[in-house]
């Protein structure tokens, strides 16, 4: 079950990202392609998507992303300002930090540690469930923040939609 529901996500994001190469529709390259790339995708994750991977199948689920997409959206808006701002200012402070997360299972490590990495000037290098933490290197330590007490600082919202999406 863990497969089929991880090749299923996988397949829909490929036609979805492939949509409009050909008008609305598809070729049968990008379908079997998307099917290779969905098998490959669905095998890699089964163990991530885990043994209650019904509760991707849920449309629920589906619509809680949308408002999820927007706030990942404005988090990579105002992350390539900020990382604009220190490029052109040379004000960075790089480093890697331990941030401490409170998540339960691997569906929502990932997802947090996805939304960390693609706002720019952050990037999860490690993932560590049993110290409850996630290493990220951050461009820009502000003072006092080398030791974070809580994901908020690093992550913004994402912690609690990682929470929300991974159940």
């Amino acid at each position: 079950m863990p497969f089929m529901v991880a090749f299923i996500w996988a397949y829909i994001l490929w036609l979805v990202l492939t949509a409009g190469t050909k008008g609305l529709g598809w070729n049968v390259q990008e379908l079997v392609a998307g099917l290779i790339f969905a098998i490959i995708v669905g095998y890699a994750t089964r163990d991530v998507v885990g043994e209650r991977a019904n509760r991707y199948l849920n449309p629920l689920k589906w619509l809680e992303f949308i408002p999820y997409a927007f706030v990942v959206f404005w988090g990579m808006i105002k992350a390539n300002l900020d990382v604009a701002y220190r490029v052109i200012t040379g004000r960075i402070r790089p480093g890697i930090v331990r941030v401490p997360v409170d998540l339960e299972n691997d569906a929502q490590y990932t997802i947090l540690s996805n939304s960390i990495t693609l706002t720019p000037g952050t990037l999860t290098i490690d993932a560590c469930p049993d110290e409850k933490a996630l290493y990220v290197h951050w461009i820009n330590i502000p003072k006092g923040q080398e030791e974070p007490k809580n994901s908020k600082p690093v992550s913004g919202p994402f912690e609690d939609w990682a929470r929300r999406l991974g159940k």
